[in-house]
């Protein structure tokens, strides 16, 4: 069978999972308060609305524990076939659902599988990018999830004119056919070398390496020197004997495990996913009504395509901590700035604005113009900081030993925590209208001083653990890899100081020495 070896190519394949994701985010946003849906849901209270909201993370977070038992067992690719199988299952029982128990049920599949694509994919491209674009192809799966949301929040806006149960079920059964796309394009896609070579099938994964990175020369100084570090890393996992359990909760390990599920938790804290699923209503607080209201909140969706773009063309330059450390900042900066907005210049609207019952706060004037471009700047900051970051961060600190799980357990924080935060943020808009921005904003503080003291940086650094000695090699084991930089503790306020590029090293020496035969020189 062909294979397709362009490493865009299949970053384009493997993010359609994204794009999956995106769409849930921008279609309720967009269906939760048209007519045809309240008619035909029975018009859902704040409690019904937050479950049917948070019912796909609920799904996520159990697809990333069945990700998790089954990824180094499976392989990586699939996995992510599995998913795409789900995902359609349940896109056809939301398009088909005629109460509130069969949508969620439907929106708890598709979370399922979203939850195998969030958690798999951004692992597979990790094992597959060259170190020194590493970070850009991770960024990718942010800006499909951007692309997703912009595309379905266009075609609901479009199809709400129908004024037809269309205006929903359109959404969801169009989310049917990339599923099924991306389930037969990875037909065509090559296995991971790493899991590869985790399962003692070392020749494929040389090969993979080949294709991949040495345009099909196996005997390429960089293909040699990526397939020599894999060769050790296997041989030290074979002699720790098969992952435990126990390992993940190892002290040894838990500064590396805590920051890859923090750096997700403090994600769904910022408050930018509660209020791009709930932007309509932020809307509705600043004075604006019909379809003014869909059309601004769709320039949200807007900027987060666009303010991506940064992030994926200089998240390898600039590195993983100036952006947290920054993002938090100004997310707070933003946050705080809307409370302080709602709370001076708003008023209270007891029982809720025009039968809306999570919209009992309101803002009028140039006040509310600013409120509105608060917003507009939190999702900027919000796309080029902490969102690509969130996928690329987990997929690279974790060894090859436990990657995938970790991964999944990292991306299992992050759907337990939108769940929460989706259940919660329409009863806190009921109950503490304006103090949720400041709840919000705190926590961004929170993320600030934890990326600092917690996060080291992490970009062009080899994913594979330190080299052995060896005769022509030995200098390389002085050098830094993640793995080196949590063993031996080194501050993550400095971590910057060590960017030492340890497999350029490596394919240096094998340059000037040779190669004895495959994996040695």
């Amino acid at each position: 069978m062909a294979k397709i070896t362009n490493i865009y190519a299949i970053t384009s394949i493997i993010i359609i999972g994204g794009l999956l994701q995106g769409f849930d985010i921008s279609s309720l946003s967009a269906i939760l308060s048209t007519s045809p849906f309240k008619k035909h849901y029975g018009s859902p209270d704040a409690n019904s609305q937050a479950g049917i909201t948070a019912s796909i993370s609920g799904g996520s977070f159990l697809g990333c524990l069945f990700a998790f038992t089954l990824i180094d067992r499976l392989g990586r690719k699939p996995l992510l076939q599995i998913g795409s199988v789900i995902f359609v299952i349940g896109a056809i029982i939301c398009t088909a659902s005629v109460d509130v128990a069969m949508l969620i049920v439907g929106r708890l599949i598709c979370g399922f599988a979203v939850g195998i694509f969030t958690s798999v994919g951004p692992t597979y491209l990790a094992e597959i990018a060259p170190r020194h674009i590493r970070g850009r192809l991770i960024s990718l799966q942010q800006w499909s999830i951007t692309w997703g949301a912009l595309t379905m929040y266009y075609i609901s806006f479009g199809v709400s004119f129908t004024r037809t149960n269309a205006t929903f079920q359109i959404p969801w059964a169009v989310q049917i056919l990339p599923a099924g796309v991306m389930f037969v394009l990875l037909f065509f896609l090559p296995r991971s070398p790493r899991w590869l070579a985790s399962k003692d099938r070392l020749d494929e994964a040389l090969q993979v390496l080949a294709e991949l990175h040495g345009g099909g020369d196996s005997s390429a100084p960089l293909v040699q020197a990526e397939f020599l570090e894999i060769k050790e890393a296997m041989e030290l996992n074979s002699a720790m004997g098969h992952i435990q359990w126990s390992e993940l909760a190892d002290p040894k390990n838990f500064q590396r495990i805590s920051v890859g599920v923090f750096v997700h938790i403090w994600t769904q804290l910022s408050g930018n996913n509660a209020l791009l699923y709930y932007i309509t209503y932020i809307f509705q607080m600043a004075g604006l009504t019909g379809n003014i209201k869909l059309t601004a909140a769709s320039i949200q969706y807007v900027i987060n395509v666009v303010m991506t773009l940064p992030a994926i063309l200089f998240v390898d330059n600039i590195g993983r901590r100036p952006a947290l450390l920054f993002g938090s900042v100004m997310m707070m900066t933003w946050l705080y700035a809307t409370a302080g907005l709602l709370k001076v210049y708003g008023y209270g609207i007891p029982g809720g604005l025009d039968g809306q019952p999570v919209v009992t706060w309101v803002v009028h004037g140039a006040a509310s113009k600013a409120v509105i471009s608060s917003t507009y700047l939190l999702v900027a900051t919000y796309s080029t900081t902490w969102a690509p970051i969130s996928w690329v961060y987990p997929a690279e600190i974790y060894p090859l030993r436990f990657r995938g799980k970790a991964v999944s357990v990292a991306t299992s924080a992050n759907w337990i925590f939108g769940f929460a935060i989706s259940y919660f943020t329409p009863p806190a808009f009921q109950n503490l209208a304006w103090k949720t921005f400041l709840i919000f904003g705190t926590f961004n503080v929170a993320a600030g001083l934890h990326a600092y003291f917690f996060f080291p940086e992490t970009k062009g650094k080899s994913l594979e653990g330190r080299m052995s000695p060896h005769p022509l090699h030995s200098l390389l084991t002085k050098l830094l890899d993640i793995d080196e930089l949590f063993a031996k503790g080194v501050k993550a306020w400095r971590s910057t100081s060590h960017a030492t590029d340890r497999l350029g090293e490596l394919v240096q020496t094998i340059e000037q020495h040779g190669i004895k035969s495959e994996g040695e020189v």
